[in-house]
């Protein structure tokens, strides 16, 4: 018989990032402190911890894109405590707290899947993980010549198509994407018209590329090869929607191997569901 273990739900603090980040990193997921940090960063976010007897059992945060969509993540409970409901109790607080946001998302990993579907999420789609441990680019080719490094004057723009074709307002994580890591975002534009920006960030195992939003794949493979010019003999990781079969074996050709898969779920319903034709990489299961 499992034993019965009460968990205490309250707010994460900044005390906490230390604790919360080992519980990702025991798990081999690739968020960094600055990661934590942007989550807990955001008055507007939900983040919490579930706790026992003074002791960090599990993490669950909410990135509210501008109280259209809350992306659910960083559902974590230490190993040696699992099998005792924190997980379920973290997710139904959660929830809750999330009444005044109007859709309610998460990027699923198979383990987690049964549970988010008992609490009703439906699935979308799904999103395939992919890295190269040793990334080997010859960048002679490139580039566009409409291929700029994106910068503060461009924002404004950049937001403007990210609301559109994702489906919510994400400016206070793109801006903070930018602040953090000017060196890894890229802009393709023609005249006056924006075609397709990628943003990238470290990461505690690889470097991390998304999200990536483009009117066309050329575009798209375009943003992508300006990015790895950049990072070669580095580990890259990289999340594309499964629609994305052509481009998916081309980064297979540059040496990409598909590790898992995330399945994208929404909560009751989805008045929000964006433009998946124009949405190549996501920013990160945990930020949508």
């Amino acid at each position: 018989m499992t034993e019965n273990i009460s968990f205490i739900i309250r707010p994460m603090r900044p005390e906490d990032l230390g604790k919360a980040l080992e519980l990702s990193l025991n798990e081999g997921w690739n968020q960094t402190v600055k990661d934590w940090g942007l989550l807990l960063g955001n008055p507007d976010n939900v983040c919490i911890v579930a706790e026992k007897d003074n002791r960090i059992a599990g993490t669950a945060t909410a990135l509210n894109h501008g109280s259209r969509v809350a992306w659910i993540g960083m559902v974590l409970v230490d190993k040696s405590l699992r099998g005792h409901g924190a997980g379920k109790m973290l997710l139904e607080s959660i929830i809750k707290k999330l009444d005044n946001v109007e859709s309610v998302k998460l990027d699923a990993t198979p383990a987690g899947e049964p549970l988010y579907r008992k609490l009703g999420f439906i699935e979308e789609y799904k999103i395939i993980r992919m890295t190269c441990s040793d990334l080997r680019f010859s960048s002679e080719k490139l580039y566009d010549t409409n291929l700029f490094p994106l910068t503060p004057d461009s924002m404004p723009d950049i937001v403007k198509m990210d609301k559109l074709i994702f489906g919510a307002d994400r400016s206070f994580l793109l801006n903070k994407l930018l602040a953090d890591y000017p060196q890894k975002a890229y802009y393709v534009k023609r005249g006056k018209v924006t075609e397709g920006f990628l943003f990238g960030r470290d990461g505690s195992r690889f470097n991390y590329m998304g999200p990536l939003i483009a009117t066309t794949e050329d575009n798209a493979r375009q943003l992508i090869s300006k990015a790895l010019g950049s990072l070669n003999n580095q580990p890259v990781a990289i999340d594309v929607t499964e629609d994305k079969t052509d481009m998916i074996s081309w980064l297979e050709s540059l040496g990409f191997v598909k590790q898992r898969h995330f399945m994208r779920m929404y909560l009751g319903n989805n008045p929000y569901p964006g433009m998946v034709k124009n949405q190549y990489l996501i920013s990160g299961p945990e930020f949508g």
